[in-house]
């Protein structure tokens, strides 16, 4: 049986030890071991060991360094039980020392998938616009589990949401002043559902911006600024089939017909 002829300490870092067995006149280095695994099993100078203790001591030091890989990955921030089982993975630690690391750190409060589910909610509802189903879609994808989705996001409420997504609405409308109606509803559809919003709040959120906004309200400034960059590019043709040209062009942008003649007559009274 190999027996422990020396152990050092190593030089960058203090918590680590460094175990040589015995060989010939001299040692040679067999393995390293964290503080605590020196400790547990009372490793000492002229110890022998046989396979069964050796077999005991490099799983526990498996389990050892997982513990501690995982402990310096939780250290930057909050993180999922599937994170880190991924991330030790990725390190390529044994599955039974990622098992028993994991069951250390929920006994130490290092892991809480249900704290961290609550806690990501609240913190993406203060400080983003993202909706339900996008803060759904990422929680899903750090691993945390459908209930406890489900009941985090008990966090949001629906009247947030809605503030949430009448204001994303309320810039882009702002911003987009001057499209149609009809285009500026879509966008405004599109990018609700990018950001996580369901189809029911968002129909009810657009229904709201125009609610009090008579139809031709901005449509007209809209119409005419669509309409120059058109009468630009169809200039050269005939009087036929520029108006048809026109018209075209500006139904595919979305504005009514009963518009489009009144824009078209404006253009022939200027001329």
């Amino acid at each position: 049986m190999p027996v422990i002829a020396k152990i050092s300490v190593q030089k960058n870092n203090p918590q680590r030890y460094n175990i040589y067995f015995a060989k010939g006149n001299g040692e040679e280095y067999a393995f390293s071991v964290d503080e605590d695994v020196l400790i547990k099993f009372r490793l000492k100078k002229g110890m022998e060991l046989d396979d069964f203790l050796l077999t005991e001591i490099t799983d526990y030091e498996a389990v050892s360094k997982a513990y501690q890989q995982a402990v310096q990955f939780l250290a930057k921030r909050k993180r999922t039980e599937a994170e880190v089982r991924n991330y030790l993975r990725e390190k390529e630690v044994p599955e039974f020392a990622i098992q028993e690391a994991i069951h250390k750190l929920y006994e130490y409060k290092f892991l809480d998938d249900e704290d961290y589910a609550f806690s990501y909610v609240r913190t993406q509802m203060n400080t983003s616009d993202k909706g339900p189903e996008l803060i759904m879609r990422e929680l899903q994808q750090r691993g945390v589990g459908a209930i406890l989705i489900e009941k985090a996001l008990m966090e949001y409420p629906y009247e947030k949401q809605f503030e949430a997504a009448l204001t994303i609405c309320e810039k882009m409308a702002a911003k987009n002043n001057r499209d149609s109606r009809m285009v500026l509803k879509q966008k405004m559809e599109q990018l609700l559902l990018r950001k996580g919003y369901p189809y029911d709040m968002i129909s009810s959120v657009i229904d709201e911006i125009f609610e009090n906004k008579p139809e031709t309200e901005g449509e007209m400034e809209a119409i005419r600024y669509q309409g120059e960059k058109a009468r630009r590019k169809f200039s050269s043709l005939e009087p036929s089939q520029f108006k048809l040209k026109m018209k075209e062009n500006l139904y595919r942008k979305g504005f009514s017909l009963d518009l489009i003649e009144q824009y078209l007559s404006e253009l022939e009274e200027e001329e």
